[in-house]
This record gives structure tokens, sequence and C-alpha cells, in this order.
């Protein structure tokens, strides 16, 4: 299966949209900065909204319809079956960072270091 997600920074923050095949995997980057640019430096890694598809193209394809959509669009999505803006990644049982990460190795902690 192919994942298309939408990432927030807080309930109505900075929205994101991807496109995985390993959706726990993906936000788990997300969270612990590992993917970088854009979702690290706002802090985007809330998944607040996923669905799936069968066949990549068919993911891609919606993913890039999304992302062209007009933000209040993309928060009624989110809202329409995640009210609260729930983090979903933990109800799907990921992992939390902290436990894998040895402290001082975190990437969001680097400006510690």
């Amino acid at each position: 299966m192919f994942h298309v997600y939408l990432l927030a920074s807080h309930k109505n923050g900075t929205l994101y949209c991807g496109v995985t095949r390993e959706l726990l995997a993906r936000v788990y980057a997300h969270k612990v900065r590992e993917a970088g640019g854009f979702t690290a430096r706002y802090g985007v890694d809330q998944l607040v909204w996923f669905e799936s598809h069968e066949l990549v193209n068919n993911a891609i394809t919606r993913e890039k319809r999304i992302k062209r959509w007009r933000r209040a669009w993309k928060i009624n999505l989110i809202e329409t079956t995640n009210p609260d803006w729930r983090d979903l990644y933990w109800e799907m049982g990921g992992v939390d960072p902290r436990e894998v990460v040895p402290d001082g190795m975190r990437a969001w902690e680097s400006d510690k270091v």
C-alpha cells in the first residue's frame, strides 16, 4: 500500500503533504528531523490525516492534487475525520523517538551540542 498523508505543526498550524510506502517509518523520520528541509525547519511532525492506495500512481496523483488545494480545503479534509487534530502516529503504534535515539544524538537537539 502507498499512503498520502498530511502533517501539521499543531492545530491549524503549518501543513505538509507527502506520499510514502512506509507511513510510520516516514512520520518517525519527520519526528526525529531526519527528513530535513521544510518539515524540520517548521516543526511539522504530527500525522493528522492519511489515506491509502494500492497503486503508487494513484497515490502520487492524489498528493499532487492535494498540494494544489487551498489551505481551507486541506483543513476541511483533516477535520472531517480528525476534528481534534490528534497525532495519529501514536494511535497507529508509533514509537517515541526519545526512547529509540540516545540523548545527544537527536537531530532536533543538535543546537544544544
